[in-house]
């Protein structure tokens, strides 16, 4: 077996490669149930491969840069989705960008990070993390969101909820700016705060018993990875007739598009901290879940805010009553789970439950 494949199994070198085929068969046609089915296998393996190409290049450059690397990739997709659906979506997608950075923050700050504890207590008892780190990530991600997703609801200088475009320039700018300062202080002046660290505190600073990737095996991991994301971003953008219609169709709130498009481009994200976690590696599995939340807000809403100078129509971004306390709440529960760096079966199980909450409500409001 060539060296290559130590580092990359066959099969994710050839499911980007046929993700690519079937975006080129199926783009701008109509696509019946069972193909729409055969394209959703195809996209699930595509994320898969993703994974894999992703925990390669973060495993050769390290942490805290591989959750980076990571999160940003899966922004791109989430970014590229939201405008796609925008452009062709009319009237019924003005909100669809609130709609998916808020599941994105929900899945992330609820679904992950508590599933990531939970993994964590049940293998040491306690799931022990860098507070310094983590907390200043929360703190990132609540700024932002409230920035982005709650002002809009107050301002009065448009009706409804939506920010003047003035003020969305400048929310832009803000929130990328807060996003440039925290990953600047994650990977240059307070590194040590987002590495792994031991039940004792000892930080981890690089793998134990893994050889790294070599530099050509990155590089194709590098491009693999570009490839697959490119092909989910198109066969979402395929099947999104179909997953609106099935939500018509079971009379469902178009707002749940949203949620199923969060939960489709974080996929990756899931299954990278869950591994983390199993390797008693919470912190990862934590910057892996706040890193998103934080590039999820911190570059979707610039993105859109240029994009609006092409689209028509107003941009809706101001959560209602419901999905405020939902925020609220996450928030309280978030920073008390944080501050200790330590956390048991509870700590997961309570965010796993606001999950549960979001996701019914999101279904039933």
């Amino acid at each position: 077996m060539p060296k290559i494949l130590t580092h990359l199994s066959r099969w994710t070198i050839y499911v980007p490669i046929l993700a690519v085929v079937a975006l080129v068969l199926t783009w701008g046609r109509e696509l019946p149930p069972p193909v729409v089915v055969i394209v959703a296998i195809v996209l699930g393996g595509a994320v898969m491969a993703a994974v894999h190409h992703a925990e390669v290049v973060a495993h050769k450059v390290g942490e805290p840069y591989g959750s980076l690397i990571l999160a940003v990739a899966v922004t791109v997709i989430e970014v590229a989705l939201i405008v796609t659906l925008m452009i062709s979506g009319g009237e019924s997608s003005q909100s669809l960008a609130r709609d998916t950075v808020f599941a994105a923050v929900m899945i992330t700050c609820n679904g992950i990070l508590g599933i990531s504890l939970l993994v964590g207590a049940l293998r040491r008892r306690v799931a022990v993390f860098n507070p310094e780190g983590t907390g200043s990530a929360f703190a990132t991600v609540a700024a932002i969101a409230t920035l982005s997703l709650v002002l809009p609801t107050f301002t009065t200088s448009r009706p409804g909820p939506q920010f003047s475009p003035a003020q969305l320039a400048f929310a832009a700018v803000v929130s990328l700016a807060l996003y440039l300062l925290f990953v600047a202080v994650q990977t240059r002046r307070h590194r040590d705060y987002f590495m792994p660290i031991t039940t004792s505190g000892e930080v981890i600073d690089a793998e134990e018993h893994v050889d790294l990737p070599s530099r050509r095996t990155t590089l194709i991991s590098l491009g693999l990875l570009l490839v697959a994301l490119l092909s989910v971003v198109g066969l979402a953008k395929g099947i999104s007739p179909a997953v609106e219609s099935g939500v018509a169709a079971a009379g469902l709130p178009h707002s749940v598009v949203g949620v199923v498009i969060a939960l489709l481009v974080l996929l990756p994200e899931t299954i990278a901290a869950i591994r983390a976690a199993v390797r008693d590696r919470v912190q990862t599995s934590l910057n892996l879940a706040l890193g998103s939340a934080m590039a999820s807000i911190g570059l979707t809403i610039p993105a859109i805010a240029i994009a609006m100078i092409w689209l028509d129509g107003p941009l809706l971004l101001g959560l209602g009553g419901t999905q405020m306390v939902l925020l609220v709440l996450t928030v309280v529960v978030g920073t008390l789970t944080v501050v200790p760096g330590r956390a048991n079966i509870l700590h997961g199980g309570l965010h796993l439950g606001l999950l549960a909450v979001f996701l019914f409500l999101a279904a039933s409001p």
